[in-house]
């Protein structure tokens, strides 16, 4: 801590400056003045933190000092002393800001006490700055998250109208009841089967890059931007001077037009934007909600477009399905016609959409689609997870299907997902069945074997039987029997044992018709095996 003396008497003066341990309590002396001019020219170039003078100097008394230096330098503490024990000077040093008033002759202990005590007060305010500092750097490097909380929450309509003035001011934005407002909703189109840089994972992702080009793109004093609950893009629009609500409608929709352009080239992904309505500052949260149903009407006018709010007064109407498309679609799942499910399908969508002018009965139609394909699933006790994959999660929330097109790709794909499991429950079947017969032809060689007879013994059609041995093993099961006793047989007569007991063995009573037989099949006679 630095310290100048200010006294007229040099003896004062060097007995202050020598006679005290400053240096040991941290004190540099940095300047020696006998005069208030001598100290005013030193300040300048010392920076003294603590200045310890004499009330009566020649040219400029200690008072008269005092008020100079405080007036300039306020955080500099002064410490006085005075011969004169008058009340007077010590209520006019008071008045000045001055630390101390202390009477000659102070004793060094006290002077050194008093310093100290300054130095120790200036280093609790140098403390206090810096914490005061820390904390407007603090306040300042949150208060663009903060203000994004207030936007967000102003557009849910949280606040009354004295919270909303209260807090905009608290965070330096500026809003006006007189001025107008806009509020559009701008998010990322949905993904087509077709694109492989980016999966449904991504998109908080994309929203995210939305946003930043977005930030970039608009003015903030002009256009605050923010995110919603949803991680959509939220840009609140604010009127120019003068402007009318249709020139500023004019202008936004320019503006959001050539904005999406930019998002287009920056991410090679197309983007789409609701409108809401002109409005005052109480209505911003109603214009938020209109601007995300215009949104949502991408499911019929399709995406990379600006969608104003309309206000239409639609009358309730019932939505009629076609009552054979569920048992047509059914069919084809199961029988596995890939074009004819694509066709059913398409067919449904150009009827649907034909007669749908509004998003809510696309809806409609989607909740339909979803029930149907719900049903054929479950209808075969099987689990709707297991089937439909990684759209599953679509049936969890059927509102992220967004548009005509990726509701369409969808039910193709769920359609797709049926009849691959569909074949593969079938192949499973299949193939258990198989393993049976097999088992049973193998346990049945010596008794009377034949396709009827296993059919029944099984439960099951005999030709059905017959298609699927075939389809299966590529042979009939005439010939599958015939090959199962004769392998057996050769086996046995290897075995040594006697042609009669081989062939009865194997389902045969007629000796000589199992000999005419084995030697057909093996070029060799039965009793020949045996030797």
């Amino acid at each position: 801590m630095n310290l100048m003396i200010v006294e007229d008497e040099i003896r004062i003066l060097n007995s202050l400056a020598n006679s005290i341990p400053w240096d040991q309590h941290a004190i540099e002396v940095v300047g020696l003045a006998e005069n208030g001019m001598e100290a005013l020219a030193l300040m300048e170039r010392r920076k003294p933190d603590i200045v310890l003078l004499d009330i009566e100097m020649p040219e400029m008394d200690g008072l008269s000092l005092a008020k100079i230096v405080i007036e300039k330098e306020p955080q500099i503490k002064i410490i006085i002393l005075s011969g004169h024990d008058d009340f007077h000077y010590a209520q006019q040093a008071i008045g000045l800001g001055v630390m101390k008033y202390l009477l000659k002759p102070a004793g060094e202990e006290e002077i050194l006490q008093s310093v100290l005590t300054a130095a120790a007060e200036i280093r609790l305010e140098l403390l206090e700055k810096h914490n005061i500092t820390e904390l407007k750097r603090i306040w300042h490097s949150r208060l663009p998250q903060l203000q994004e909380d207030f936007l967000r929450n102003w557009i849910m309509n949280r606040y009354a109208e004295w919270e909303l003035h209260k807090h905009s001011k608290e965070l330096n934005l500026e809003l006006s009841s007189d001025q107008r407002y806009m509020v559009s909703v701008c998010e990322i189109d949905p993904l087509t089967e077709v694109e492989s840089r980016f999966s449904a994972a991504d998109i908080p992702l994309l929203q995210f890059s939305l946003e930043s080009i977005v930030k970039e793109f608009v003015q903030p004093e002009e256009c605050p931007v923010f995110n919603d609950t949803n991680g959509s893009t939220v840009l609140l629009f604010l009127s120019q001077s003068e402007e009318s609500d249709t020139d500023m409608t004019k202008r936004i929709n320019l503006l959001i037009s050539r904005m999406l352009n930019v998002v287009k080239d920056c991410l090679k992904l197309t983007a789409s934007a609701g409108l809401g309505t002109v409005c005052s500052l109480e209505d911003v949260p109603k214009s938020y909600q209109q601007a995300g149903r215009a949104l949502q009407e991408r499911a019929i006018y399709g995406n990379e477009i600006v969608i104003p709010y309309l206000e239409v007064n639609r009358n309730e109407r019932s939505i009629h399905f076609d009552s054979t498309f569920e048992k047509q679609l059914e069919i084809a799942i199961y029988t596995d016609e890939a074009i004819r499910i694509s066709s059913l399908i398409d067919d449904y969508f150009e009827n649907a959409f034909t007669h749908t002018d509004s998003s809510e009965l696309v809806y409609e139609h989607l909740l339909y689609l979803s029930s149907v394909f719900t049903r054929i699933i479950q209808s075969q006790g099987w689990s709707m997870q297991k089937v439909l994959g990684s759209d599953y999660a679509h049936f969890l929330s059927l509102d992220s299907l967004l548009s005509k097109s990726q509701i369409l790709e969808w039910a193709k794909r769920v359609a797709g997902h049926i009849t691959i499991y569909v074949e593969n429950e079938r192949k499973s079947t299949s193939h258990q069945m198989i393993k049976r017969i097999l088992e049973t032809v193998d346990q049945m060689l010596a008794e009377d074997l034949s396709l009827h007879s296993l059919a029944e013994r099984l439960y099951i059609n005999s030709s059905y039987l017959s298609r699927l041995f075939k389809k299966e093993t590529g042979q009939s099961f005439s010939g599958y029997v015939l090959e199962r006793r004769m392998e057996r047989a050769k086996e046995l007569l290897q075995g040594n044992a006697k042609v009669y007991d081989a062939g009865y063995a194997v389902g045969y009573r007629d000796i000589s018709y199992f000999a005419k037989v084995f030697r057909k099949y093996w070029g060799v006679a039965p009793s020949e095996i045996r030797r």
